[in-house]
């Protein structure tokens, strides 16, 4: 079986006085504390969430 491709997120912004939906979304990816890094599978909901917070996390593909 091929392994899933995976994406690297890592949260460079501060989730302070943002929408509480954004603060909800970094902890929903495991990122809940600045320069945290999570090694997350590639699907179109990952996505979507990162989207969501795409100014407060960098992606390594």
């Amino acid at each position: 079986m091929a392994k899933a491709k995976t994406i690297k997120v890592t949260q460079i912004g501060s989730p302070i006085r943002r929408e509480d939906s954004q603060r909800r979304t970094l902890v929903g990816l495991g990122l809940n504390k600045m320069n945290r890094t999570r090694e997350l599978e590639d699907t179109p909901a990952i996505r979507g969430m990162i989207h969501k917070v795409r100014h407060m996390v960098r992606i390594e593909e």
